[in-house]
């Protein structure tokens, strides 16, 4: 039987909230509620101000609506993805906002509820769906997919070196059979890999069970629109605040906090502004804030967190370059 109890620590809580420096009067969006830890720590914080807390997840949406209640309308739930945060915001009567969130990612949660299939430990249906209304799922991805699609996907997204043989093994396979559970699946990526290659620190599927968990989600497709989207709803001085638990989300956000930071794109021999961008956010640190030791101790999962803040320019420096001389 699934838990019933949506377990999960908020990673960087306190970097979360400084760096938000939250109003007590402001709104805010904590995009990736889960089990409302950072939504309750920030709501707490409010008087006059309200947060929406969004989540794609059903068992998140309820843990997060039943942790919210004791603060009443300071704080309101919806179900939806984070990408839609504009039309979320747009459907409360909501124009512009002081903070915004994103812990990316999957949950301690979805990891740790067999039944979700997002585990490489325990034997359970091919799903990794974040939202089980979706369509696709991890048994389309495994059943359906061309194995070239494969292993583009295990290479990209999970950076698996052997990419290739673990593909080419799915493959022949599901030739004969639908490959069903995650225990199957395990071992076929063990078969694939040599066996020193097994023996190394980490689990032998760790790196192919994030790519797939990555391909059914969309996930690191939707970061840089959530980012732009939520810079537009920032207020001058509001911050965006994200974290995240690899290479791949983390270079996107640094990307994305590049560009909207840049402005004009043209040639510098150019002596006029024809792109006509304007910097719209400005980081608050050079470098991303990391755990610390005590939270490390504390909760191990933290270890590859990375904390990224940006902040909305006030209007006068979003103006773009009239002239420049060569």
């Amino acid at each position: 039987m699934e838990q019933n109890t949506f377990s999960h620590r908020s990673v960087l809580l306190d970097e979360c909230i400084d760096g938000l420096a939250i109003k007590p009067d402001g709104i805010y969006v904590d995009g990736t509620a889960g089990g409302g830890g950072h939504s309750f720590a920030i709501a707490s914080r409010l008087t006059t101000g309200r947060l929406i807390a969004i989540d794609q997840d059903e068992a998140a949406i309820a843990a997060a609506t039943a942790r919210l209640m004791p603060l009443g309308e300071r704080a309101v739930v919806v179900r939806d993805n984070f990408c839609h945060i504009a039309d979320v915001c747009r459907n409360l009567g909501i124009t512009a906002i002081d903070g915004v969130l994103m812990d990316l990612g999957v949950s301690s949660y979805q990891l740790d509820t067999p039944e979700r299939g997002f585990s490489y430990q325990a034997d359970a249906p091919l799903d990794m769906r974040m939202d089980r209304r979706a369509a696709k799922s991890a048994y389309t991805v495994v059943n359906t997919y061309p194995e070239e699609e494969l292993k583009r996907i295990l290479f990209a997204y999970g950076e698996e070196r052997y990419a290739p043989r673990i593909a080419a093994r799915i493959a022949a396979a599901r030739a004969d059979k639908p490959i069903e559970t995650t225990g199957e699946l395990v071992e076929l990526i063990k078969a694939a890999m040599p066996a020193k290659a097994r023996e190394e620190g980490q689990h032998p599927a760790k790196r192919s069970f994030q790519a797939i968990r990555i391909e059914v989600n969309a996930e690191l497709d939707v970061i840089s629109p959530a980012i732009e989207a939520a810079a537009g709803l920032l207020k001058p001085g509001g911050r965006i605040a994200i974290i995240t638990f690899h290479s791949l989300e983390d270079r996107i956000v640094k990307q994305t906090y590049t560009r909207l930071s840049t402005g004009c794109t043209c040639p510098r021999d150019f002596p006029v502004c024809v792109c006509g961008n304007r910097p719209i956010l400005t980081p608050v640190s050079r470098k991303p804030i990391l755990p610390g030791e005590a939270e490390l101790n504390e909760n191990p999962r933290a270890r590859s967190a990375k904390l990224r803040v940006a902040e909305k320019l006030p209007q006068d420096d979003q103006t773009p370059r009239k002239e420049r001389r060569a």
